[in-house]
C-alpha cells in the first residue's frame, strides 16, 4: 500500500533535506508532490519543466509560493514577476494569477486555509 502524504512528511521527522530533493524534473511536464494536506494548510512541491506554465486561475486562500530552484513568470492579475532561487512571494486569496517556467524551476506552495 502507498504511503499517505502525512506519512512520507513523517519519514523526514529528525532530518535535515534539501527542499529541491523531493521531487525529480522531467521533460515537458509539471510534476508535483503534497507534502500536508489538511484543514489548516496545504504543502506541495512542485517542479516545472522550461517552458511548463499552469494558467491563470484562483484559489480561495492566499498562498505562499517560494522558489527552490531556478527561475518563474508569476503573473498575479496584470502585474509580471520574475521569482528567482530563494525567492518568495504571496498569491493573494481571489486574485487571478499564473506560474511559469523561464528555466526549469522548483518551488514549494503553502496554501493557508
Amino acid at each position: 500500500m502507498p504511503m499517505t502524504n502525512r506519512e512520507k512528511l513523517h519519514e523526514l521527522a529528525g532530518t535535515v533535506f534539501d527542499i529541491q530533493d523531493l521531487i525529480e524534473y522531467q521533460t515537458g511536464a509539471i510534476v508535483s508532490q503534497t507534502l500536508v494536506d489538511d484543514e489548516a494548510v496545504t504543502v506541495t512541491v512542485f517542479a516545472f519543466d522550461d517552458g511548463e506554465r499552469l494558467s491563470e486561475h484562483t484559489a480561495p486562500h492566499d498562498a505562499i509560493l517560494q522558489v527552490v530552484d531556478g527561475t518563474a513568470r508569476i503573473t498575479i492579475e496584470d502585474d509580471e514577476y520574475e521569482v528567482q532561487d530563494e525567492e518568495s512571494i504571496v498569491l493573494p486569496a481571489n486574485k487571478p494569477h499564473a506560474v511559469g517556467a523561464i528555466s526549469e524551476f522548483k518551488m514549494l506552495l503553502t496554501m493557508i486555509r
